[in-house]
């Protein structure tokens, strides 16, 4: 809430002050955020090191926020070595226990071969599974591989449908691979290639994943 301002004004210092206090008795929504605090120097200065350790603890905890962020960890080196298998396994663990984040990251290692090898198949079935459970990161991730047409035939239509349902739980990326191919293909407007060209180029075709912090 005080970090990105969602029903206060934004203040990072008290963000820190109160995931602190939240993470002295031990709650597991405190500790994520304290490590997040940590990572990206909110209220503080940045300590990768630290949030890694904080991550580990509130994993251990069997917390599946903790987990899948220690698994970014892992996978980026943040504070500690880059180990994409242990990354691998974190995100495979979170995913066991139907963690919609674990299994969308999931799908990125075997989408990108973090960990494991190549199997873009495996990736769009997870991929799918996130999606039809609401996460918007898994929703643009599979909106991708119908528009490139990875593992199932180019699928315009499909894409599109994908790219709104991320991009109206606010997914920055889709709004504005959203924006593009409506310019494009005319859908609700002009067609416009220069604007769609725009646009396409301000999104990222890359895989998405998120780091939670709470």
């Amino acid at each position: 809430m005080y970090i990105d301002g969602d029903g206060a004004d934004k203040d990072h210092d008290k963000a820190f002050e109160l995931s602190k206090n939240l993470a002295k008795n031990e709650y597991p929504c405190g500790i994520n955020l304290l490590a997040y605090c940590y990572e990206h120097g909110i209220g503080t200065e940045v300590n990768e090191q630290k949030a890694f350790e904080l991550y580990k603890k509130v994993a251990d905890l069997g917390n599946l926020h903790g987990i899948c962020n220690l698994g970014v960890c892992y996978e980026n080196g943040i504070g500690t070595d880059i180990d994409e298998e242990k990354a691998f396994k974190l995100y495979q663990a979170a995913a066991n226990l139907g963690y919609s984040y674990g299994v969308n990251n999931l799908g990125c290692c075997y989408n990108y071969g973090i960990g494991i090898d190549f199997d873009e198949e495996t990736a769009f079935g997870l991929y799918q599974k996130a999606a039809n459970s609401g996460n918007e990161y898994a929703q643009y991730n599979l909106a991708i591989m119908y528009e490139h047409g990875k593992v199932v035939e180019e699928n315009m239509e499909k894409a599109i449908y994908w790219f709104k349902k991320c991009a109206d739980q606010g997914h920055q990326d889709a709004k504005k691979k959203l924006m593009s191919h409506c310019y494009k293909f005319g859908y609700g407007t002009v067609k416009n290639m220069d604007k769609a060209t725009y646009w396409y180029k301000k999104s990222s075709s890359l895989g998405s994943k998120y780091v939670l912090n709470n």
